[in-house]
């Protein structure tokens, strides 16, 4: 009898042992994700999304007077309707205008022939750990390690003789007086200081991050042509302005100071207008 009345005893007694055990446990262990600070909010955590949502109709993006100087060909057609084409310029093929999108002009003059392009891409982040900026920033860093701008110089004369991109049969150099620009001792520090601030570079006061290259190609005796390309990034947008020029003389180059400052002056509307 005494063992009957024993055993609920021990059986009561374990229950408590036990529910004392899993409470215990349940402090101590730490299974659960919600016991774990280090796990707090890593699974909602996701990157901020880019400032920008859609793009600019680009052919629309760029006033008239503007063309008018970038494009001088334009105000010596007499035809209106030939005139009015040229300003609407044509838009590039693009499979999803959300994304990216683009624009160019080309007009001949009796000087020169001129080109004229304008493309801007949104860009996204199909990683939620990345936000769209730094995806965009990250994209921007390899169009300008790809562009092999120079490593600025304390010497005129080194950042001269340093403008040739390593690698390509076009010159970089900004003189168009020479392709092979030389160190002579007539070559004055002025001279030297002007070409050095015409040299492919970053930029500092454009959107974000921008820089600029210039590089002149030739082939044979005919007239070398110029392209100025500044790409610029304001948030999760990045915008390329690549300005051609040709003149139609033989043996001439296009000025490099004059496209250098209608290109910057066209990016600078533009980055304006991202972000007005």
């Amino acid at each position: 009898m005494q063992r009957k009345a024993y055993v609920p005893g021990v059986a009561a007694l374990l229950v408590a042992l036990f529910a004392a055990g899993c409470t215990s446990g349940s402090d101590t262990g730490g299974t659960d994700d919600n016991s774990n600070p280090g796990n707090a909010g890593t699974a909602s955590a996701v990157a901020e999304p880019g400032r920008y949502r859609t793009l600019p109709e680009p052919c629309g993006a760029v006033a008239q007077d503007t063309l008018d100087i970038l494009l001088p060909g334009i105000q010596q057609l007499t035809n209106e309707d030939q005139q009015a084409k040229a300003y609407e310029g044509t838009p590039t093929t693009t499979f999803d205008t959300d994304r990216k999108v683009g624009c160019q002009w080309k007009v001949e003059s009796t000087d020169a022939t001129d080109h004229l392009l304008v493309d801007l891409e949104r860009v996204v982040s199909y990683d939620n750990s990345v936000s769209d900026d730094s995806q965009a920033q990250a994209l921007f860093a390899e169009q300008q390690t790809a562009a092999h701008l120079p490593e600025p110089s304390e010497s005129a004369t080194s950042d001269v003789s340093s403008s040739a991109t390593p690698g390509d049969d076009a010159s970089a150099s900004p003189s168009s007086s020479s392709s092979s620009p030389t160190s002579s001792s007539s070559s004055s520090a002025s001279d030297g200081s002007a070409l050095a601030d015409l040299q492919p570079r970053v930029l500092d006061d454009l959107g974000d991050e921008a820089f600029l290259n210039d590089v002149v190609s030739s082939s044979g005796s005919t007239a070398q042509q110029r392209t100025v390309t500044v790409v610029f990034r304001t948030s999760n947008v990045i915008v390329t302005v690549e300005y051609e020029e040709q003149p139609t003389t033989v043996g001439t180059a296009p000025d490099s100071k004059e496209m250098q400052d209608r290109a910057r002056n066209l990016a600078s509307e533009l980055a304006d207008a991202l972000a007005g």
